[in-house]
């Protein structure tokens, strides 16, 4: 299974056999609010709205909106709030976290505590999936918002984080692109070696579930007449599912190009964690907190 677009993503959520529940943290916010509730309406999530009462009955009332007193755990410490919602998912009554209005640092301090938390052994990373109009499905960037420079470890982690994701939603086989400037191995430029040592591991079978592809250039990963032209031969050549950036700072802008110069439509992850969590910036617009959510539905299996 592969999806062409957020429309395609939503159908599948839409047909699953247990809508998941979302663990707002501090829900005292009316741009994630009014997501959860779009996303309540199309039948996709569950709530859990953790945070100050009354400032979430309040906001919940302005949006002309309302809630069954069980869904509202009152809460207004967020630090506390973190806590409860990550006790939530420990005990199997939330299927995913989102940011609400809380800084992001002390929402993760919830999730990385090394005794009530939720970790993996893995590290966190951040995946971005778009629909580009030029591209023929969806594309995942990553990791473009964790980890400034991923070292060869974290990148095997970032690799499996994305492909895990993407497996829990359906697909088989993802097809991933490790990114470089060029496709020939340079000990003078890293990602191009760390890239290659990546494939091996894939080849090894320390990194499953997937076709890891590296080093490989942006426009061969995604456009095979380019790897026709330049003798490139992968099946990851012109159809990445995935493509893993050499640095955060590859990976920010080329997200915010795809965005804003390509006409992406955008959501976004943290995993790592033993379930997705929504973390969306503070210009993120409505629609990008829905489809997050969306996002995040989905890959919660």
């Amino acid at each position: 299974m592969v999806f062409k677009n957020f429309e395609e993503l939503i159908g599948k959520v839409k047909n699953v056999s247990r809508v998941k529940r979302v663990g707002v943290v501090a829900a005292q916010d009316g741009p994630s609010l009014e997501a959860v509730l779009r996303a309540m309406g199309d039948g996709l999530l569950e709530p859990a709205l953790i945070g100050d009462k009354a400032r979430i009955t309040d906001i919940l009332a302005k949006l002309g909106a309302g809630l069954p007193e069980s869904a509202i755990v009152d809460e207004p410490d967020p630090l506390r709030a973190a806590a409860e919602a990550v006790r939530l998912v420990r005990e199997g009554r939330a299927d995913f976290l989102m940011k609400g209005k809380i800084e992001t640092g002390d929402l993760l301090k919830a999730v990385v505590n090394k005794e009530t938390g939720l970790g993996t052994g893995r590290v966190m990373s951040h995946m971005a999936i778009q629909t580009v109009p030029r591209y023929h499905k969806m594309l995942v960037t990553t990791d473009g918002g964790m980890l400034p420079y991923p070292t060869l470890e974290q990148k095997k982690d970032i690799i499996v984080n994305a492909v895990n994701a993407l497996r829990a939603m359906g697909y088989d086989r993802p097809k991933v692109g490790v990114l470089a400037a060029v496709e020939k191995v340079n000990p003078k430029m890293p990602e191009t070696v760390e890239a290659a040592a990546l494939k091996e591991m894939n080849a090894k079978g320390e990194i499953t579930g997937c076709v890891v592809e590296g080093p490989i250039s942006m426009d061969i990963a995604v456009v095979k007449e380019r790897a026709e032209v330049k003798g490139f031969v992968s099946e990851v050549a012109g159809d990445a599912d995935i493509l893993v950036v050499p640095d955060i700072h590859a990976g920010n802008i080329l997200g915010k190009c795809l965005v804003e110069l390509a006409g992406a439509k955008m959501a976004g992850l943290i995993l790592g964690a033993r379930a997705p969590i929504v973390v969306t910036s503070r210009g993120s617009s409505a629609e990008e907190k829905y489809l997050s959510l969306v996002l995040a539905a989905a890959a919660a299996g």
